[in-house]
């Protein structure tokens, strides 16, 4: 139980971006979580199985289509699509008849549905291990002071950032997006201009779950593919919400920053309790924070 002793600036600078480009999947999965909670005011713990489903989606759309780049680009583009349509019938089918329930009762429809898909994807996959490439143009690394830093890490640091404008965009720019913030200020006044309140929550609940179908898809070529990859994710998605302020999307990318950098900084300052030190930051985050670090919407 030693420190690390070899804390060189090139190797802090290596594992800064190592961390930052973590937080890109923490952040895409957690601003849809996010979105889903502070607009229908449901913690939906089925979202890290759809984070799931969009790596396995990803893999066979890749695979159906040869691999390679095409197949890649192809299952980047389709399989949170499929999450997207997916969800859409869920809440269109099911979903939207409990909303007139309590809280409770929705809690536990989530908590269903993440049990159902956890079978389903056992069902369609099997229990083995699966694993994406990346194209051609995004293997490898290149030199960060010295040091290798890989090229898809890179490309991650791109896709997080736009994301994150297009989500701005889409809430602050549209008219959806303007109802749909609105609906999570005062529904019933949304409702009394006239406004389908349940077909914006079916927009904003298809968004959020887009969002975590699409996390899956970008994290598929940095491991394994497999059951059981939905609960570390879903359990940290939670804490960067909270610690981020509940539904708000930039408390969300400032949670998924604290929580990714002191995921990989851990690593390089004390390897052996390094899974230690993001949880410590979420306590003391919540100790002088407890309603966290910016406004919540609820």
């Amino acid at each position: 139980m030693e420190f690390a002793t070899n804390l060189t600036f090139s190797a802090f600078c290596q594992q800064f971006l190592v961390g930052l480009s973590r937080t890109t999947i923490l952040f895409i999965v957690s601003s849809g979580l996010s979105l889903v909670l502070g607009v229908l005011r449901i913690p939906n713990v089925a979202h890290g199985s759809l984070y799931m489903l969009g790596a396995f989606l990803a893999y066979s759309i890749a695979t159906a289509f040869g691999g390679g780049s095409t197949g890649f680009w192809l299952a980047l583009v389709l399989a949170p699509l499929c999450v997207a349509l997916i969800s859409l019938v869920v809440e269109r089918g099911l979903f939207c008849r409990l909303y007139d329930r309590e809280h409770l009762m929705l809690l536990l429809f989530t908590f269903a549905f993440m049990l159902l898909a956890r079978d389903l994807v056992k069902l369609a996959w099997g229990s083995d291990y699966r694993s994406l490439s990346a194209p051609s143009m995004l293997q490898g690394s290149f030199s960060v002071l010295g040091m290798p830093f890989p090229r898809y890490n890179l490309f991650l640091l791109i896709i997080g950032p736009l994301v994150a404008l297009g989500l701005w965009f889409l809430t602050n720019k549209t008219k959806i997006g303007k109802i749909s913030r609105a609906a999570a200020v005062d529904r019933e006044m949304v409702a009394a201009v006239g406004i389908n309140v349940s077909w914006v929550f079916a927009f904003v609940f298809v968004i959020g779950c887009f969002l975590a179908g699409l996390g899956g898809a970008l994290v598929a070529p940095t491991q394994n593919i497999t059951q059981g990859m939905d609960h570390s994710l879903i359990m940290e998605a939670f804490l960067i919400v909270i610690i981020g302020g509940l539904g708000n999307m930039w408390g969300a990318l400032l949670g998924a920053l604290i929580f990714g950098l002191t995921d990989s900084l851990g690593i390089l300052v004390w390897p052996q309790f390094a899974i230690v030190f993001p949880y410590v930051a979420v306590v003391i985050v919540l100790i002088f924070r407890p309603k966290g670090l910016l406004k919540a919407t609820w």
